[in-house]
């Protein structure tokens, strides 16, 4: 039970309430080297948000354990580049990843599965006919390395390397697709389609299988416009035909006989030589001699780099390339180069996945987030001032005081904690600090209503503090760890926005705690033994009503003989 009024000392407690907020804003400017703001989410600054569904080669849903790897590695990638406030998150089988500020580009192209994967390239040719006539590199067919400014695509071992493959297949001259395939193309690509899916790829016959894949290479059409399934659903021990050379060229492939997870390494660099950027693989152990084993017994032969379905390179092999040391060559710019070394440095994933979903929000309609989430709240602050002032008056005013000092709380912790944990405020976060006002304001609405019931017993309002005080504290505990626990379970079962909601609901709960504790119940207490007559005049407190009440009570219980209320 809380001491009387005349024993409490509200001076200590102001005075320690002052020494946190002074902590707390010490930290918040000058530790740290970002601006003494909170970091915002995408929907308030705007930023970029991308979903992708996770495909299991079975139909089945994909192991947990493995869509937790899949995640693991994705963060492990974006934050390998240092975007900052990003979040990767499990939703089902979803993987979302949340990215604000302007560095959603880059995310997107860490965020891909980046599923690598080797195989023997059985016979390539150009989807459309070339402007002028070439012959399209075959199995085992010699092939000369191309001029450097043809950036080309190729593998070879580093040019200190004693192994040196040298360079790989001429690509097929470039052609410009139709952007907007008629209906008649659109039929003839679903027709390719049906005929990629054939139950046949997927026997066990390896006839069968070989006659699919032939046919599905045949009517392969590798159109930019049409999204084209994958052959065997993707599946390391059938064959696959893919497209490749910026869907100029599309291939016949054997099962894959090397797996991206053997690279170590992977970085990218400027060629000064030929001008041009690569990408420098490092294998495992094993991987490196899978991959010796194959360049020695496939000279002049080509072997692909299939990276999600897509061929990334596939050069003739003109050497054996041992000890592990590779190069990626194509027509990769600053950015590619740097985007394919990372996704690959930071492993192959466990899962295939498509992106079914990508948010971008752009930093106009973020900041008018932000302005629609600061007006609301600033409505929710104005009723609850207008409500309190004509309600409660002087007790109204340290109500006002109570919540401006629980918002001052609440944004130095947001601050440190953007800070500390890259916690980021999004408009979900908003609405749970917007709420937070009407459950702050519950609690002065107990205490003051506790001390009216004091007062309409016949107490003065110095004697009701203390009782008062007593029997509201238990109550807003009560109340408050009810909310506390609601959002404390709702940040465990929930993902996303949601769990930024919880988040601030439930900090904002606990710290209405420190506010009321420290601040509000010192306050009245000092008002209450104030010798001013404008402070103990009742009805500048907005206890006059109820005070008249009290003492008509108290006058009635003596006139009919009962003993007055004893003063504490």
């Amino acid at each position: 039970m809380a001491a009387p009024a005349g024993h409490l000392r509200p001076g200590r407690y102001l005075a320690f309430f002052a020494l946190i907020v002074v902590a707390l804003y010490a930290l918040v400017f000058f530790t740290g080297s970002g601006k003494p703001t909170p970091k915002l989410g995408i929907d308030l600054q705007g930023g970029t948000r991308v979903t992708l569904t996770a495909r299991n080669p079975d139909g089945g849903d994909p192991p947990r354990d493995s869509l937790e790897q899949a995640r693991s590695i994705i963060e492990r990638r974006v934050n390998g580049i240092g975007v900052s406030g990003t979040e990767v998150v499990l939703d089902g089988s979803n993987v979302v990843i949340t990215v604000p500020g302007e560095q959603g580009d880059q995310a997107k192209a860490l965020g891909k599965t980046a599923k690598l994967g080797f195989r023997k390239v059985v016979t390539s040719q150009p989807v459309t006919p070339a402007p002028q006539p070439s012959t399209p590199p075959t199995s085992g067919a010699p092939s000369s390395a191309p001029p450097a400014s043809s950036g080309a695509p190729g593998v070879s071992a580093p040019p200190s390397s004693p192994a040196n493959g040298g360079g790989g297949a001429a690509g097929a001259p470039q052609q410009q697709p139709d952007e907007n395939a008629d209906e008649q193309t659109k039929r003839e690509i679903e027709e390719a389609r049906n005929v990629r899916q054939s139950p046949d790829l997927l026997s066990t016959d390896q006839a069968k299988q070989a006659a699919a894949a032939e046919k599905a290479f045949a009517s392969l059409n590798c159109a930019p416009n049409v999204s084209d399934p994958l052959v065997g659903n993707d599946l390391t021990d059938k064959p696959l035909v893919a497209c490749g050379d910026k869907n100029t060229m599309k291939y016949l492939l054997e099962p894959e006989f090397l797996p991206g997870t053997e690279i170590s390494d992977a970085s990218s660099a400027y060629d000064t030589q030929n001008s041009q950027w690569v990408v420098n693989l490092n294998f495992k152990g094993d991987g490196s001699r899978i991959w010796g084993d194959f360049t020695s017994k496939n000279v002049q032969k080509q072997a692909a780099f299939v990276l999600d379905t897509q061929v990334v390179s596939a050069p003739t092999i003109q050497s054996a390339i041992l000890g592990g040391q590779t190069q990626i060559t194509g027509r990769f710019s600053q950015t590619e180069a740097k985007d394919l070394a990372d996704v690959l440095k930071y492993g192959s994933l466990p899962l295939s996945f498509e992106s079914s979903d990508a948010t971008t929000v752009s930093a106009t309609l973020g900041l008018a987030s932000l302005q629609a989430g600061l007006i609301a709240g600033g409505i929710g602050l104005l009723a609850v001032f207008i409500y309190c002032m004509f309600y409660y008056r002087l007790l109204g005013l340290l109500t006002i005081l109570s919540l401006g000092l629980s918002f001052a709380i609440v944004y130095g912790v947001l601050v440190l904690l953007g800070r500390w944990i890259g916690y980021t405020l999004d408009l979900a976060g908003v609405a749970g600090l917007i709420i937070a006002i009407g459950i702050t304001a519950d609690s002065f609405v107990i205490y003051f209503e506790r001390l009216k019931d004091e007062i309409r017993e016949g107490r003065t309002f110095r004697s009701a503090v203390p009782r008062g005080w007593s029997r509201a504290q238990r109550t807003i505990l009560a109340a408050d760890a009810v909310s506390f626990l609601a959002a404390a379970v709702l940040y465990l079962l929930a993902v996303g926005d949601v769990k930024g909601f919880a988040f601030t609901l439930g900090m904002s709960t606990v710290l209405d705690l420190v506010v009321v504790y420290l601040v509000t119940h010192p306050l009245v207490a000092m008002v209450s033994r104030s010798k001013s007559k404008f402070l103990s005049n009742p009805k500048n407190l907005g206890l006059g009503a109820v005070q008249q009440l009290g003492s008509d009570r108290k006058a009635a219980r003596t006139v009919s003989g009962r003993p007055n209320v004893k003063e504490a």
